[in-house]
């Protein structure tokens, strides 16, 4: 079949029941919001509803051509894989990403009713619509059309909608054990598209993420003495003014970062402050400041992994350490090392949680092509962009093989957000770019 006749046959969205769906899917919301141990989320829920939809066109319950499968590996936390086969061996084209749990929400912070889908002229509004539950009803739609309408295309269509995106942290639940287990390996044979972003742009780019922690240790003394002791605070406050003044000097930005449309440069910066407590008159023993590396310089330059950045830091705090006299103090009795008493004062960084790593997506790909022709043709302009955020699943599939391009039909500004909501006109556009794309790879 050629673009223009597939592109007639799917058509557009159907408005009335995607959101009849949608209302199924925020309706199971309050039971799929994942914060463990609290709320550990039962993705068969909202997975019931998908193949509610399209079991009925499935080769096993309806006689229609869809393959559907829903595969789980923890008791009512499932995934479901489904295929639209084509004519021609090996051309695939594929839309996962769409995850079936949300983000937290307290009724009492919200407007409205986060846990039911209400409509307010082209707002749809609850948690998930636009992360992510809008899009598992917007491809959903998209399979049941195929399933109803059964296209002759060359390229076999498949979705995947996953458990547990928003802890993906705890492994062997979602995408990370179908990858393990080679359910998905056929979808390396074509362009991935990762539907879980915003604002109907190819996301092109995302940040990395280094944990740390750097604790001061001094000596615990009267305040009205401090040349008696050796402050912590102090300490950790210069000796992380220099770490940072090393890491941006080590770590610059990088061209490519224009290239792909990230907002800032790598940054590695405090968030957290903390210490024993104790009398307002009494300078403590120790402090800990916590913090970030946000990065996408590495990945990019692909001359540093995130073990050369924790190497680099540590090298930072043991030659302070060995040089402690030498950093800058803060006012005539500030010291950080006292002789008579033989004490010094000392920095350990550690980082406790894993890293995770960024991803740039390949723009020499005919996937990453179609998804700008789409765009362009539908939106009306294209403008890929980058964030600072991470998406680890995305690097994980990219690092198995995968041709991983990302986008999204939601609102970024409504993103893990009270008030959530998408607009259901940006909704119709991404089921038209999921058309032409379709459309675009039947001319190959």
């Amino acid at each position: 079949m050629d673009s223009s006749a597939s592109k007639e046959v799917l058509g557009t969205l159907n408005k009335e029941t995607f959101v009849s769906l949608l209302s199924k899917l925020i309706g199971e919301s309050k039971y799929v919001q994942n914060n463990p141990p609290e709320l550990i989320p039962e993705e068969n829920r909202v997975a019931k509803h998908v193949l509610d939809t399209l079991l009925p066109y499935s080769t096993t319950t309806g006689g229609g051509p869809l393959i559907v499968n829903h595969v789980s590996y923890v008791q009512g936390r499932g995934n479901v894989i489904v295929e639209y086969p084509g004519t021609v061996p090996g051309n695939i084209v594929s839309f996962v990403g769409c995850h079936m749990d949300v983000v937290t929400a307290n009724p009492d912070d919200w407007d409205f009713d986060p846990f039911s889908l209400s409509i307010d002229g082209d707002k749809l509004r609850g948690r998930g619509t636009t992360d992510c539950l809008g899009h598992v009803a917007l491809v959903t739609e998209l399979m049941r059309q195929l399933g109803e309408t059964k296209p002759k295309l060359k390229s076999t269509v498949v979705a995947v909608f996953i458990a547990n995106e928003e802890n993906s942290s705890i492994l062997g639940v979602g995408v990370d054990a179908l990858v393990k287990d080679g359910l998905l390996n056929k979808l390396k044979q074509g362009p991935l598209f990762w539907i879980d972003t915003a604002d109907k742009q190819p996301c092109i780019g995302t940040g990395g993420m280094i944990p740390w922690k750097l604790q001061a240790t001094g000596k615990l003394f009267h305040s009205g003495l401090a040349h008696k002791a050796i402050n912590p605070l102090e300490l950790a406050m210069e000796a992380l003014k220099e770490i940072q003044l090393r890491f941006y000097r080590d770590f610059p930005p990088h061209p490519k970062e224009q290239v792909y449309g990230f907002a800032t440069p790598s940054t590695m910066k405090p968030t957290q402050w903390t210490y024993p407590g104790g009398g307002l008159n009494q300078i403590p023993a120790e402090c800990t400041i916590s913090g970030d590396v946000s990065w996408n310089y590495f990945y990019l330059s692909g001359s540093f992994s995130t073990q050369d950045v924790v190497k680099k830091l540590q090298e930072y705090v043991e030659d302070i350490n060995a040089n402690i006299e030498k950093l800058d103090s803060r006012g005539p009795v500030s010291k950080y090392v006292l002789p008579d008493e033989n004490l010094r004062g000392r920095l350990q960084i550690s980082f406790d949680e894993a890293p995770m790593s960024g991803v740039a997506c390949n723009l020499d790909s005919r996937g990453f092509h179609v998804l700008c022709k789409a765009t362009k043709d539908v939106v009306g302009h294209v403008k890929p962009y980058s964030i600072t955020g991470s998406l680890p699943l995305i690097r994980e599939l990219q690092d198995e093989g995968f041709d991983v391009q990302t986008s999204g039909y939601g609102l970024m500004a409504t993103y893990h957000a009270r008030n959530e909501y998408c607009l259901l006109t940006d909704m119709c556009q991404g089921y038209e770019v999921f058309v032409s794309i379709i459309s675009q790879l039947e001319d190959d």
